[in-house]
């Protein structure tokens, strides 16, 4: 009597379903290629390629506990730090790397853990290269009373900067701020010690003219998070769990310190005469950064 199988004897006839029979029995094959959760990050770029590193080294130590994973894609766009909390907001973002502040506090959820140990928060300057000379014989007051810094209004240290006394050109954007010194708009560009590294062999070829000074800086305190919207609680507690387990057992330390070696290196081959300055955008209740991994202050 025939079988009444619903199943139908396999077929050799095609090689190719062997082969990918074969491939699908394969252990850990499926987990392998396919992530349990995509997190779509801001912002990208080179300069920002420790923060989502760091990210990833998080996510990996909590997938050894419960064997989930987390496959981490940029925004492709280039838009805003406030745009960028608004698709945050409404979930076609899921984690930024800021600074806090009030209204970030309101709208968004940190994962309170300095990811950056206050490198950001030391501050040195793209200028002219003719104007090198004037830099060098300033004083700390007359650097402040005198020279005119170019910033994009929306960033952080913005506020800060003018909150302090120094003059301060808003713009919009970031690339056309080097364009503007160049142009001679303002006097010195700002950057996060941990920020020039990249920018002088990115960004300077392309305007010859400029350069870094290396007798002035400005440190204040500046703790960078990762941040997720308000009902993502759970990616909160995850990210957060796994910078404490890689805090514990060193990684956290050795990936900061191999991405900032030459940062590191930098400030310690440069004398700057450094004027620590309040941050008047810090929300009551974030402590100071550690700056012991990169910076003995006097």
């Amino acid at each position: 009597m025939p079988s009444s199988s619903i199943f139908k004897p396999f077929s050799c006839r095609h090689p190719w379903r062997v082969r990918l029979l074969a491939l699908l029995c394969l252990p850990g094959l499926a987990h392998a290629q396919a992530a349990d959760q995509v997190i779509r990050y801001y912002p990208g770029g080179s300069i920002y390629a420790y923060r989502w590193a760091l990210l990833q080294l998080a996510l990996d130590h909590v997938e050894k506990l419960d064997h989930r994973h987390y496959e981490l894609v940029p925004l492709n766009e280039k838009v805003t730090q406030w745009r960028a909390e608004q698709l945050l907001s409404s979930g076609k973002v899921d984690v930024v790397a800021f600074a806090p502040n009030a209204q970030r506090e309101r709208l968004l959820q940190p994962v309170r853990m300095d990811i950056l140990k206050g490198i950001i928060g030391y501050r040195v300057f793209f200028v002219r290269k003719d104007d090198l000379p004037i830099f060098k014989g300033m004083t700390p007051q007359q650097f402040r009373a005198g020279v005119r810094l170019g910033l994009n209004s929306q960033w952080a240290d913005y506020p800060i900067m003018k909150n302090n006394g120094y003059e301060v050109l808003a713009s919009i954007g970031y690339e056309s701020l080097f364009e503007m010194l160049a142009a001679g708009r303002f006097d010195a560009f700002p950057r996060g010690l941990n920020e020039v590294g990249s920018e002088m062999k990115e960004q300077l070829p392309r305007f010859p003219g400029l350069t870094l000074e290396k007798t002035k800086a400005i440190y204040f305190p500046f703790p960078v998070y990762f941040w997720v919207s308000k009902e993502n609680t759970p990616l909160a507690k995850r990210v957060l769990q796994g910078l404490k387990m890689a805090e514990r057992d060193g990684s956290f330390k050795a990936l900061f310190l191999r991405h900032h070696a030459d940062a590191i290196r930098l400030l310690a081959d440069n004398g700057w005469q450094t004027t620590q300055i309040a941050n008047t955008e810090l929300p009551p209740g974030n402590v100071k950064p550690d700056t012991s991994w990169w910076w003995k202050r006097r």
